[in-house]
């Protein structure tokens, strides 16, 4: 496998399992991740499964994802 660095094409990571939201809408809009076999994660967006991965660090994600728990972001989907 390729060095993963952000930025890099989806398609490059032919390995790796994509997970999906199950709270994803029908049109499939939505982000998928993915473990990478170091332990960084790896984000796409699902409309463009062959378009760019970000690549982060466990902690990097975990601090994203407590942010998103917490209710952080919500202004962002909101008006």
């Amino acid at each position: 496998m390729p060095h993963a660095y952000n930025g890099m094409a989806a398609r490059d990571l032919p390995e790796v399992a994509w997970q999906k939201s199950r709270h994803s809408n029908s049109q499939g809009t939505c982000v998928e991740f993915a473990k990478l076999p170091g332990g960084d994660i790896a984000v796409r967006n699902s409309r463009f499964p062959d378009g760019p991965a970000l690549v982060y660090t466990p902690a990097e994600m975990e601090a994203m994802l407590l942010g998103v728990k917490d209710g952080e972001f919500d202004h962002l989907v909101r008006d």
